[in-house]
Parts: C-alpha cells; sequence; structure tokens
C-alpha cells in the first residue's frame, strides 16, 4: 500500500479514545512530518460537529482510502 500524499482521504487503523476517534473514521492527510519519524497530520471531521480535530499519527496509524472524496465547503473545509 503506498505511503498518504497531503489531501489524500485516510483511514483510521486503531481507536483513539483521547481524541474520540475510533478505528475507521476518514480524515484528510494535511501535512507530513519527516523527523524523527514518517507520520502525518490528519483532519477528521465528525458528522453533526462544526470543528474539526486534527491527530498527528504514526504510518502503522492510517491507511489510504480508496472511498470518494469528502465533500468540501466553499472555504475548503472537509465536511
Amino acid at each position: 500500500m503506498r505511503r498518504p500524499l497531503i489531501d489524500d482521504l485516510v483511514r483510521l487503523t486503531q481507536d483513539i479514545p483521547e481524541l474520540s476517534l475510533s478505528r475507521g473514521e476518514l480524515g484528510v492527510v494535511r501535512s507530513t512530518w519527516f523527523a524523527p519519524t514518517v507520520a502525518y497530520e490528519v483532519e477528521f471531521q465528525s458528522i453533526g460537529h462544526d470543528y474539526q480535530t486534527r491527530a498527528l499519527l504514526l504510518e502503522d496509524q492510517v491507511q489510504v482510502s480508496e472511498a470518494s472524496p469528502l465533500p468540501a465547503t466553499a472555504d475548503g473545509t472537509v465536511r
């Protein structure tokens, strides 16, 4: 499986209870970190909420999703 790129839709592979994120949730990669290890800043939009949750995740915590892209609002944020 390929590594995620900026703006890729990714699926969470494990629960992150401290951020109220569950395995299987979809998010968008907003940035990539390379040191000291590869990590991805991923933005999650909870349905029914008007805020996003951003998490810094390791490679094994996300996988690129082949699902259709999430709709974006006029200002570019994902719903």
